[in-house]
C-alpha cells in the first residue's frame, strides 16, 4: 500500500474503520458544517462509504482513489476540521428538542435517494412527529417573495385545504407564497414542514420569527445546515432540491420569468414528482414563469387543493367531486314555456298575447296555455290584456 493510500487504524478489510453508529452520526453532523449541501464529490463518497472514514483520511492528510479532492482543498478542509464541534451542535439541537437524522435512521425519508450524489448528508430537524411518516403525504406549495394579493389568497386556500384533508404542507418560509401556505395550514390546526436555508435555530426572515416559531411548535422546521448557520442565495436553491425530493409533488402559485420557485419544480420533474401550476392573470408578470412551465407541459393546471390532490393521492381514491353547475328554475321549463319566457322583453310594461304568438310562432292557444302555466310558477304576472315578467324574476 502506497503512503498516498496508507492504512488507517481501525480498518476494516477495505482498508478503511469501520464506524459505530454514533461516531457515523458525529462525522455526519461535522460533515454539514464542513462541506456544502450537495457536493458530489462527497456524496458519491457517502453512497458506499461511511463518513468517520472520510473525516478519518482528511485528519490525516491521506488520499484514497475514491475521494479526488485537489491538495489545496484537502488542506482547507483538513484546517476547519479540526475546529469544529460536532458534539456541540448535537447537544445544541436538542437542547431545542429536537434531532440530527442520517440515512440508517428510521425516520429518514427514503425519498430523498432520489437526489443520487446530492442527497443530504443528514437533516437537522425540529418540531413534532416523524419527518418519514409526514413526508408520506406532503406537497410543497412554493410560490414569488413578492406575490399579488392573488397568489397570497391562492395560497393561503392551498394550504387550508390541503390541510383540512389531511395532506402536510411543505414549504420554505420565506416571504410570500411561502408564508402564505404556511399560515393556511396552520389556521386550521393543520401539520406543515419549513425546509430552511438556515440552522433550525435562526430565525430567517426576522420579519417571520413569529411564524417560525408556531411552524416549531404545530410541525416541523427542517435544515441541512447545523445550528449557527445563516443562509445565503446559494444555499435557497441547494434548500430547493431538498424540498422537492422531500414531498409526493410541488405546486407553483406564482413565479415570475427568473424565480427561484422555478428551481423546485424544475427539480420536481426531473425527480419524476408531479409538479403542478395555477394560472394567473396573463398580464402579471409574477404568473409568466408558471404559465410557461404549463405551456412547456412540464407541470399540470390546477385550481384547488382537490385537483392536487387528485394528481398526488391515492390512484381512484382521492379523486374530486365532479363540478356540476346548478340549474336555474328556468331550465327546467318545457320546451314551449320557455320559449315563450324568451320573447317577453325584460323591463317592458307589458305585451300582448298577439305579439307573443308572431315571436314564438306559436298559436295563441298554446301560447296563452304557456303564459298562465308560467303564472302559476312565479315567472310572468297579468296586466290587463299585456303579459310581463316578473321584476323579482328578471336576474334570472
Amino acid at each position: 500500500m502506497t503512503g498516498d493510500q496508507e492504512a488507517l487504524p481501525g480498518a476494516g478489510s477495505a482498508g478503511l474503520p469501520v464506524p459505530t453508529p454514533d461516531q457515523e452520526r458525529l462525522a455526519r453532523a461535522a460533515l454539514t458544517r464542513l462541506v456544502e449541501p450537495g457536493t458530489a464529490v462527497i456524496g458519491r463518497w457517502l453512497a458506499t462509504r461511511s463518513a468517520f472514514a472520510l473525516l478519518e483520511l482528511l485528519r490525516r492528510g491521506a488520499r484514497h482513489p475514491e475521494l479526488r479532492i485537489d491538495q489545496v482543498r484537502r488542506a482547507a478542509l483538513r484546517e476547519r476540521l479540526a475546529g469544529l464541534d460536532p458534539a456541540a451542535d448535537l447537544a445544541r439541537v436538542t437542547s431545542l428538542g429536537g434531532r440530527f437524522l442520517i440515512p440508517d435512521d428510521p425516520e429518514w425519508p427514503s425519498q430523498l435517494a432520489d437526489l443520487g450524489e446530492a442527497a443530504p448528508i443528514g437533516l437537522w430537524v425540529v418540531g413534532t412527529g416523524s419527518l418519514r411518516l409526514l413526508a408520506l403525504r406532503s406537497v410543497a406549495v412554493v410560490g414569488s417573495r413578492a406575490c399579488t394579493e392573488y397568489g397570497a389568497h391562492v395560497a393561503t386556500e392551498l394550504g387550508a385545504a390541503l390541510a383540512e384533508r389531511g395532506w402536510v404542507v411543505c414549504s420554505g418560509a420565506a416571504y410570500g407564497v411561502d408564508a402564505a401556505a404556511h399560515r393556511g395550514a396552520l389556521a386550521v390546526g393543520g401539520m406543515t414542514v419549513a425546509v430552511l436555508a438556515s440552522g433550525v435555530d435562526v430565525e430567517y426572515p426576522r420579519g417571520h420569527s413569529g411564524l417560525i416559531r408556531r411552524i416549531r411548535e404545530q410541525g416541523q422546521l427542517v435544515s441541512e445546515h447545523p445550528p449557527g448557520e445563516h443562509p445565503n442565495r446559494f444555499r435557497f436553491v441547494l434548500r430547493n432540491r431538498v424540498l422537492a425530493a422531500l414531498t409526493r409533488g410541488t405546486v407553483v402559485v406564482e413565479a415570475a420569468h427568473r424565480s427561484g420557485a422555478l428551481s423546485t419544480a424544475r427539480r420536481a420533474i426531473e425527480l419524476n414528482r408531479h409538479t403542478m401550476g395555477v394560472c394567473g392573470p396573463i398580464t402579471s408578470e409574477l404568473s409568466v414563469g408558471v404559465h410557461e412551465l404549463l405551456r412547456g407541459g412540464g407541470a399540470t393546471l390546477v385550481t384547488s387543493a382537490a385537483e392536487v390532490i387528485e394528481l398526488i393521492g391515492a390512484v381512484g381514491a382521492d379523486l374530486p367531486p365532479p363540478r356540476r353547475s346548478v340549474p336555474r328554475p328556468r331550465d327546467l321549463l318545457a320546451p314551449a314555456a320557455a320559449r315563450v319566457l324568451e320573447a317577453i322583453p325584460a323591463g317592458v310594461a307589458g305585451v300582448p298575447v298577439a305579439a307573443l304568438a308572431v315571436r314564438t310562432a306559436l298559436s295563441m292557444d298554446v301560447v296563452l296555455k304557456q303564459l298562465y302555466e308560467l303564472c302559476s310558477l312565479g315567472f310572468v304576472e297579468r296586466t290587463g290584456s299585456h303579459w310581463r315578467i316578473v321584476p323579482s324574476r328578471t336576474g334570472e
